[in-house]
């Protein structure tokens, strides 16, 4: 663990003090030097550490808190919470890919993989007749043993039966399709939304009816311009987030 930061660095610094107490501690608990359900230094500790108010101090934990990354319990302290799973919206990555660049082990549970004719909608969006045969891949998709997501994939029959021969629990579709198939994926196109969680969502995530769930909406184009797989991906809303940088033209 490191030693006590320089006060004197955040008297030059830019930032508010509170801000950069929360950086400071947001880099600690990402990093491991304070692990999950850890208590942090108190109040008065932080007060010592950083030469500051205690209302700097509130500050900056409210805002950890406000990010989820810790919790405080009335006269006991502050807690850290697990960290968010994150994936990055601006890079199109398949689950582990963005998982294990987190550190993250991960694994499926393959649901089902099923035949099924395209409806309208999803002829429209795979590009096929309507009636088609198509592919319904469901699976849970777990980081460090805790179910995070239940994606419903949809593809075209003849990719689906070469799937169905494939280790689904253990590898990534895009992984499998790029490297294994040889076909470079190029773009997709996103529509995220927040829904409650039914009972089916309920029992497959081991969160209770109700609780919130982001949905996404996915259909993945091929480098050469040919719609590969759409997705329905149910995650849980108190288990991930996504962040994306927005410029400012």
């Amino acid at each position: 663990m490191r030693t006590s930061e320089n006060h004197a660095v955040f008297r030059h610094n830019a930032q508010p003090l509170y801000a950069q107490i929360k950086e400071s501690l947001r880099e600690r608990i990402l990093e491991g030097d304070y692990r999950e359900h850890e208590r942090i230094p108190s109040e008065s500790e932080l007060m010592s550490r950083y030469g500051v108010s205690r209302i700097t101090v509130r500050q900056a934990l409210s805002d950890l808190e406000n990010e989820q990354l810790i919790f405080r319990i009335p006269g006991k302290g502050s807690f850290v919470l697990r960290p968010k799973p994150t994936q990055q919206l601006v890079r199109l990555q398949g689950f582990a890919e963005a998982m294990s660049s987190l550190g993250l082990e991960t694994h499926n549970r393959l649901i089902s993989l099923m035949p099924i004719d395209a409806d309208p909608a999803m002829a429209s969006r795979l590009q096929v007749p309507e009636g088609s045969p198509l592919s319904e891949i469901r699976r849970v998709r777990y980081a460090d043993h805790a179910p995070i997501s239940l994606d419903v994939t949809y593809v075209r029959r003849t990719l689906g039966l070469r799937l169905a021969r494939e280790d689904l629990a253990n590898r990534d579709i895009f992984v499998i399709i790029e490297n294994d198939y040889q076909t470079p994926l190029g773009h997709a196109d996103l529509r995220i939304n927040a829904i409650n969680a039914d009972s089916a969502l309920s029992a497959l995530l081991h969160i209770p009816v109700g609780a919130p769930i982001l949905r996404m909406e996915r259909l993945t184009w091929s480098k050469a311009g040919q719609p590969i797989d759409f997705e329905f991906l149910y995650y849980r809303g108190d288990s991930f987030c996504y962040q994306l940088r927005a410029e400012r033209e």
